[in-house]
């Protein structure tokens, strides 16, 4: 293991490694949760709400489950990674207003909203990235770090998380998306398990239905084009427009056109991207990879929303899931769109 898992008490105070069978750690977009097998033979129990991490990184979080396996003579804890427990805060408009919003440097806002949602355990960097927002807005009742990131990305940063046992906090920093796309082009030439698809089917025209009855009911327009952009201008017609019912009734515009846009982004064409590397290289959450098929010319590149770190039998493997704006350059030109996909990087312990 590159460095050793260790536990402490609630507080924060170390009591020493954890010997374990396998540990899976999951964090990103869709799950966020941790799970550590042992031997019966080699638990002890863990304090009370007690601390897993593996320093410096974010693979870590506070002990909520204990499961016992007598057939398979393990006893495994888990719970929410640290990233994890961000997704079960939200950030709330105030009083009055009706949505949240921030300004200021990005560590500055990040440290006020982590500081106010999870005290004493989460702190901000104190590094001035000399990068600021002005009067962004949040999603209504979004959580804590799916607004944080949506914020740093509209500036090109993305959410960066570290344990510090010398501060016994996690502490949550701005860091700028790396492209690898540009400078590292996982290939054909390589050998490697592969899979790319493109789809011309799905909806590009989204009839969105808000509030109102009949004559007088709210009816918002979204269209998709052949670069994948969602606007309110037509782009198909006649054979090549798909159409579709949102139905949201009682929804006002904004919430409206927020929530047909998301719908549409599920809806619309699709391409899938998936390959299998060895890589000595680990990539962050929010950083952008790309892959090219010189046969097809085909080439598409995708941020990573997840990851998947497990370690079992003397091996470390790490999965990536990949977000759903893809971008895909093919001869017809370029194109994005949205499915569901993975980069799997296995590497030694």
């Amino acid at each position: 293991m590159d460095n050793e898992l260790i536990y402490s008490t609630s507080s924060g105070t170390e009591l020493g490694v954890v010997l374990f069978r396998d540990a899976d750690f999951e964090v990103g977009k869709e799950d966020n949760s941790f799970l550590v097998t042992m031997l019966r033979s080699e638990y002890s129990p863990f304090p009370a709400k007690g601390r897993i991490y593996l320093p410096g990184t974010e693979y870590g979080g506070i002990i909520g489950l204990v499961e016992t396996n007598t057939a398979q003579d393990t006893i495994a804890v888990g719970g929410y990674t640290w990233r994890g427990m961000m997704t079960k805060k939200i950030i709330e408009p105030e009083s009055g207003d009706d949505y949240a919003t921030d300004s200021g440097e990005l560590n500055a806002v990040i440290s006020a909203r982590v500081k106010t949602a999870l005290p004493g355990l989460f702190v901000g960097s104190s590094e001035d990235t000399g990068v600021s927002v002005s009067n962004f807005q949040y999603d209504r009742y979004c959580t804590l770090e799916a607004g944080l990131s949506k914020m740093l990305k509209s500036v090109g940063y993305r959410l960066h998380l570290e344990y510090h046992p010398a501060n016994n906090a996690v502490v949550v920093s701005a860091v700028p998306i790396v492209d690898y796309s540009y400078d590292v082009v996982f290939s054909s030439d390589m050998r490697l398990n592969y899979q790319m698809k493109t789809e011309t089917i799905g909806v590009n025209h989204l009839i969105c239905l808000g509030k109102g009855e009949l004559k007088d009911r709210e009816v918002y327009n979204l269209y998709v084009d052949n670069k994948g952009r969602i606007s309110t201008t037509q782009y198909y017609f006649g054979v090549d427009e798909v159409a579709e019912i949102y139905d949201s009734g009682g929804s006002e515009l904004p919430d409206l056109i927020q929530g047909g846009t998301d719908r549409l982004k599920e809806l619309a064409p699709l391409k899938s991207f998936e390959i299998a590397i060895d890589s000595d290289m680990e990539l962050a959450i929010g950083d952008i990879v790309g892959g090219k098929d010189y046969l097809s010319g085909m080439r598409m590149s995708a941020p990573i929303t997840g990851k998947i770190v497990r370690w079992e039998g003397g091996f470390k493997t790490i999965e990536y899931k990949l977000a759903d704006d893809i971008t895909a350059t093919e001869d017809s030109g370029e194109l994005f769109s949205k499915a569901k996909r993975k980069i799997a990087v296995e590497e030694k312990k």
